[in-house]
C-alpha cells in the first residue's frame, strides 16, 4: 500500500505544479461538458480540439440542444475532426439521455457505459473529472505511462495485456484526489511520457519506472503487429453547374457514414458509363476523347490517396461541367431527405457534414474555378 500511495501522491503533486487547469472543459465542469471533450479528444490532440469544442458548445450548450439538432448539423460541426462515428454516437447518446434519463446525464458507471460510443475508460473519465467519483481510467496516454512504469510487455490491444493494465490502474488510482490523479495521468501521458521522445527528467514517477531504469522506454507499450494495408481505387464524379456540385449522403454505416460525398464508382468505366447514360450533351466516345483533348466539359482533376485505418483509397475525381442549355434538377428539402442528394453551392456552402476527401476535392475545384469559397463559421 505504501508504494501505491507514493505513486499517486507524486502524480497529484505534479498536477498541482504542472497540470492543465484552464482548458475550456475544465471550467464550469458538468458531465455533459466533460463528455463532449472526452469524445473529441479520442485520437485527436488538445490544440486541435479546442476551437471545435468551443463552437460545438456554443451551438449545442446542453443535451437537449444536441438531441434536437439534425444529424447534418452535428456532422457539420465535426467536419475536419475525423472519426465521424464519434459524432453520430454523440447524437444518438444525447437522444437516449433525453428519452431514458429525462435529459439529465446519468451518474452511474453502468448507465454511462450503456450509452452509444462510451466505453469503460471514457465513462470513468466523465464521472471522475466532472463529479469526483472514484473511477480509474485507461486511455491511450495512461496505457503508455503504466506500460512503461511497470514494463508491461505486449500490445495493449491484446485482451490479456489490457486486463493487466486495468488491474494496475485500479490498484494505483487513489480514493482521494481522483480528479487530480486522472487528469495528471492524461497530462503526463500526452506531454511528458510521449510516444517517441519521453521527457523522463520531468516525470514524477521516473525514479521507479522499470522501462526508464532499463533504458527501454521506446519499447513500451508493445507495438501492434504490422499488417499490409491494401489499396483500393475510387472514381468520383464532380458534376458541376454554375458554381454548384452534386453531393450524395453516405449510408449511416461504413466509411464516411452520414457524410456528404461526391458520387463514387468502383471503376473509371462505370463512371463514364454513368455519364453516357445520363447524356450530359455528349456520347461516351466523345467523353473518352475528351480525356486526351482537354475538353472543358470533362476534366481529370488531381488524384490523391486517402488513408483509413485498414486500407488506402486512391481517389480520382472527374469533373463534368453541365452546359448552360442543359437543365439541372431542382432539389428541394423534401426530395433531399428522400434521395439524399444535394446541389452544394461552392460560393455559399450548406451547413452539412463533409468527408475529408470531399473537402479536398471542393478546395481543388474552387482553385480551378478561381473561386474563393466562403468558409462560414460553425
Amino acid at each position: 500500500m505504501k508504494k501505491v500511495n507514493a505513486f499517486s501522491e507524486r502524480i497529484t503533486a505534479w498536477y498541482d505544479l504542472h497540470g492543465r487547469k484552464t482548458l475550456p472543459w475544465q471550467i464550469n465542469k458538468t458531465p455533459y461538458r466533460v463528455w463532449i471533450s472526452e469524445i473529441m479528444l479520442q485520437q485527436t490532440q488538445v490544440a486541435t480540439v479546442i476551437p471545435y469544442y468551443e463552437k460545438f458548445m456554443h451551438s449545442f450548450p446542453d443535451i437537449k440542444a444536441l438531441a434536437n439538432a439534425s444529424e447534418d448539423d452535428v456532422l457539420h460541426h465535426w467536419t475536419g475532426l475525423g472519426y465521424y462515428a464519434r459524432a453520430r454516437n454523440l447524437h444518438k447518446a444525447a437522444k437516449t439521455v433525453c428519452e431514458q434519463h429525462e435529459a439529465k446525464f446519468p451518474e452511474s458507471l453502468d448507465e454511462v457505459i450503456a450509452l452509444p460510443g462510451i466505453g469503460r475508460s471514457t465513462a470513468g473519465a466523465i464521472l471522475s473529472l466532472s463529479l469526483g467519483q472514484h473511477h480509474s481510467i485507461l486511455d491511450g496516454n495512461v496505457k503508455r505511462v503504466l506500460a512503461r512504469h511497470g514494463a508491461i510487455e505486449g500490445w495493449p490491444g491484446q485482451k490479456a495485456v489490457e486486463q493487466q493494465l486495468w488491474q494496475l490502474t485500479d490498484q494505483l488510482t487513489p480514493q482521494k484526489d481522483v480528479v487530480k490523479f486522472n487528469q495528471a495521468m492524461m497530462d503526463i501521458g500526452s506531454g511528458v511520457c510521449t510516444r517517441s521522445k519521453p521527457n523522463c527528467a520531468q516525470c514524477p514517477v521516473a525514479i521507479d519506472c522499470k522501462a526508464q531504469l532499463a533504458g527501454r522506454q521506446t519499447e513500451f507499450p508493445g507495438k501492434k503487429p504490422k499488417k499490409t494495408i491494401p489499396a483500393k481505387s475510387a472514381w468520383m464524379l464532380v458534376l458541376h453547374k454554375d458554381g454548384e456540385v452534386i453531393l450524395n449522403k453516405r449510408p449511416p454505416a461504413g466509411i464516411w457514414g452520414g457524410l456528404w460525398c461526391f458520387p463514387q464508382f468502383d471503376t473509371e468505366a462505370a463512371l463514364l458509363e454513368h455519364i453516357s447514360a445520363n447524356g450530359f450533351n455528349r456520347s461516351s466516345n466523345e467523353y473518352g476523347a475528351a480525356k486526351e483533348s482537354n475538353n472543358q466539359d470533362l476534366q481529370w482533376l488531381a488524384g490523391f490517396r486517402h488513408t483509413f485505418s485498414h486500407f488506402h483509397l486512391d481517389i480520382q475525381p472527374i469533373l463534368v461541367n453541365i452546359g448552360e442549355n442543359q437543365q439541372s434538377p431542382q432539389i428541394d428539402s423534401s426530395v433531399m431527405e428522400q434521395n439524399q442528394t444535394l446541389w452544394y453551392n461552392i460560393h455559399h456552402p450548406a451547413k452539412v457534414g463533409l468527408a475529408a476527401a470531399t473537402e479536398r476535392i471542393l478546395s481543388n475545384l474552387a482553385a480551378l474555378l478561381a473561386v474563393d469559397p466562403v468558409k462560414e463559421s460553425l
